[in-house]
């Protein structure tokens, strides 16, 4: 059985500064943060990422990886250059990347572009194994990660070493098609972006899917993923301090059990 640590995405609180952040993270006994590139830690600013690290180490928090918004195939060698400084700036080896264009499904994409895309997730792997880095592909809707046969196209296409996936539900996931999809991609499954949505995308609180959590992360097979796994917390219900409270109780609830 897999170990998670406790982390927060900063999207969760795009409204917040860095400190705030860190702040309500080091209150509810979060070990990590997952910094965002599209608000606290732009890319290419490392003065910026050089302040909120030393702010983050200062709290006695880790960076658990840098989530970029690089989209392949659609970046520059100077993206993709200030996207690997800025993370090894902010003290990270890991980089979160979204699998093809944003708001794409897989099923929109023709052969050659899926290639062109493939090929472009590849050139960051290489260019991210330069720096010491991994990267995770980002699990999500639109994206050429939103069925888990395109997923485990992707997995057979990019078998570096470097490349592994996160993992989150579809919002509305049935329970059976959760653990199949960690069945079948659990060897190389990083971390868990970690919420409560139902199909219509509204948010609950995370205690009322505590047992379909539990089940996900019990079932989750031993992966080559061999540094630090975190369960991260993102997109609470109402954005609100209070319910990520509610819900830093019941992650941690859930990571104890393991």
């Amino acid at each position: 059985m897999r170990v998670f640590e406790p982390c927060l995405c900063s999207v969760t609180f795009r409204s917040l500064s860095p400190q705030a952040v860190i702040d309500l993270a080091v209150a509810n006994g979060i070990k990590a943060i997952e910094w965002g590139a599209d608000i606290h830690v732009p890319s290419g600013d490392l003065e910026n990422a050089r302040d909120v690290a030393e702010r983050t180490a200062k709290a006695g928090l880790t960076v658990s990886s840098y989530g970029s918004y690089i989209f392949a195939p659609d970046f520059t060698g100077q993206d993709l250059t200030a996207v690997l400084e800025t993370a090894k700036t902010l003290g990270t080896g890991h980089i979160r990347i979204w699998p093809g264009q944003r708001k794409r499904p897989s099923t929109d994409y023709s052969p050659a572009e899926r290639r062109r895309a493939t090929e472009a997730l590849a050139e960051i792997a290489r260019h991210a194994e330069d720096y010491g880095m991994t990267i995770g592909l980002e699990y999500h809707p639109n994206s050429l990660t939103d069925t888990l046969p395109s997923t485990l196209q992707l997995a057979q296409d990019l078998a570096v070493p470097n490349l592994f996936f996160y993992w989150q539900p579809a919002p509305g996931l049935p329970l059976e098609k959760a653990l199949a999809e960690i069945s079948a991609i659990g060897s190389r499954i990083c971390h868990l972006h970690v919420f409560a949505w139902l199909a219509d995308t509204s948010r609950l609180p995370l205690a009322d899917r505590a047992d379909y959590w539990q089940s996900c992360v019990e079932a989750l097979p031993e992966s080559g993923w061999t540094k630090t796994a975190y369960a991260m917390l993102e997109f609470v219900r109402g954005d609100d301090v209070g319910q990520f409270a509610e819900d830093a109780v019941a992650l941690r609830e859930i990571l104890d059990r393991l």
